[in-house]
């Protein structure tokens, strides 16, 4: 399905033909919300990079920040950001198979209780807006302040960035299928 707005491929501005490039260079196609949003609204190439960088200052462990982002991403149909995640899943050599559980968290053995907690907290957050004084409460026993911020934060980040590809209808770059095929080239070599 095609995004609403037809991508820009050979956009004006340097810096959106440096960053282009670089994300080439990265995930081997140049994401579809550059080509759509960035090179329409060149400003927000600064945001978004000191908002990725901030999440990527955040102290939880890796793991469990792309769990709270793919569960999010999913509740809300972002197919973009879905993919993004199992991309990166994949490229920092995480185990697939818990991410593919994410619907099952509060059942599946692959989840602790405090990932269980983390997830509840992102999807009752993501559905509602709020949370119950349960589901904080549980949140807490497992997570100091700090943690409950940064759990906070990347949820709000993740619905920020669904909010922007849904309505344009930007879906799946196919970044996971991009990263497997790469990472099967480096280990056959």
């Amino acid at each position: 399905m095609a995004p609403r707005l037809q991508p820009i491929e050979k956009p004006d501005e340097p810096e959106i033909q440096s960053t282009y490039q670089m994300t080439r260079q990265k995930f081997g196609t140049v994401l579809t919300p550059l080509k759509v949003v960035t090179a329409r609204m060149p400003e927000s190439l600064g945001v978004n990079r000191e908002l990725q960088k901030f999440r990527e200052e955040i102290q939880l462990d890796s793991e469990l920040k792309l769990m709270v982002g793919m569960l999010t991403s999913e509740i809300n149909g972002c197919g973009f950001c879905v993919d993004l995640a199992q991309s990166e899943t994949v490229r920092k050599n995480l185990r697939m198979e818990k991410f593919n559980a994410l619907a099952e968290y509060q059942t599946s053995p692959l989840f602790s209780d405090r990932e269980r907690a983390a997830l509840a907290y992102a999807e009752e957050t993501t559905r509602q807006k709020n949370v119950s004084d349960a589901t904080f409460e549980e949140l807490r026993t497992h997570f100091n302040e700090q943690e409950i911020v940064e759990i906070t934060w990347l949820n709000a980040f993740q619905n920020y960035t669904n909010l922007v590809n849904i309505p344009l209808k930007i879906e799946s770059d196919g970044l996971c299928a991009i990263t497997q095929s790469e990472t099967q080239l480096d280990h056959d070599e």
